[in-house]
């Protein structure tokens, strides 16, 4: 899964509903131009998506994208509690999809829960700039969920390389030894630079290097600094060196950034 591809994406919640159902709810057949990403916390209801018939219950979450045939109807003897949220992309980008399946068992975790409690405040309390608020946290929502479908895919990284990766990336600027890297985390060089490979896909050297460079990118679009300059914060002592990897990086040399 290209997990990047969603960067860009930014939901419209037009409904939201805290949907405590009666013993005869139910929707009717529609085919809907938006997307529907309900949560289950109790009950059970019967979905039929695109023809297709879902059980859902306590725990589960369902997602009928835009373009969907829907409807669905609650159980007499269980009726579902849910929080159910109507929205669109904004930009032009209603036809993409979120790569979730119909229903998906065990979305909950207590992060995602506490921000559906947090965004139900907001959307009731309709305090001044609140869908600026909602919208924030119902984004955060759907990053909570793109990581654990990413992560599915791709093993969670060692706690002791997060911890490198952060220490590398607050001191960028100076003389960062793999020795001291892993003495900090507890793992002799060695054995650091291979978890560090198998966990990232590069060696600590690479990433120092991708970190500073990608830095050292964002001073040059600011202006106001040469390439020497820029050069010395990041960390890189020889101007030459520093505009070779730039350009490995990159494709192009940190010169035509300030052009």
């Amino acid at each position: 899964m290209d997990i990047n591809k969603y960067e860009h994406l930014v939901p419209d919640v037009f409904l939201f509903v805290d949907r405590r159902s009666f013993s005869d709810w139910e929707i009717g057949r529609s085919t809907i131009d938006f997307h529907d990403l309900t949560f289950i916390v109790g009950g059970k209801s019967n979905y039929y998506i695109n023809g297709e018939k879902f059980t859902v219950e306590a725990g589960d979450m369902l997602y009928a994208p835009s373009g969907s045939i829907r409807e669905a109807h609650t159980f007499r003897d269980a009726p579902m509690h849910s929080y159910a949220f109507n929205f669109f992309w904004q930009g032009g980008d209603n036809d993409v999809q979120l790569p979730f399946h119909t229903v998906t068992r065990n979305w909950r975790t207590k992060e995602i829960l506490d921000e559906i409690r947090k965004f139900s405040h907001v959307w009731m309390g309709k305090q001044p700039l609140y869908k600026m608020e909602a919208r924030a946290i119902f984004q955060l929502i759907i990053y909570r969920l793109l990581s654990i479908a990413h992560h599915q895919q791709a093993p969670l990284v060692d706690p002791r390389i997060h911890k490198a990766m952060a220490y590398i990336m607050d001191h960028y600027s100076e003389n960062v030894a793999v020795s001291e890297i892993a003495g900090l985390v507890g793992l002799n060089p060695e054995y650091l630079g291979k978890l560090f490979k198998q966990n990232t896909g590069s060696t600590c050297k690479e990433f120092l290097n991708r970190v500073r460079v990608n830095n050292a990118e964002m001073i040059l679009a600011t202006g106001g600094f040469n390439v020497s300059e820029v050069a010395e914060h990041c960390g890189y002592h020889d101007i030459a060196y520093f505009s070779n990897v730039f350009k490995q990086i990159k494709g192009y040399p940190p010169s035509s950034v300030r052009k």
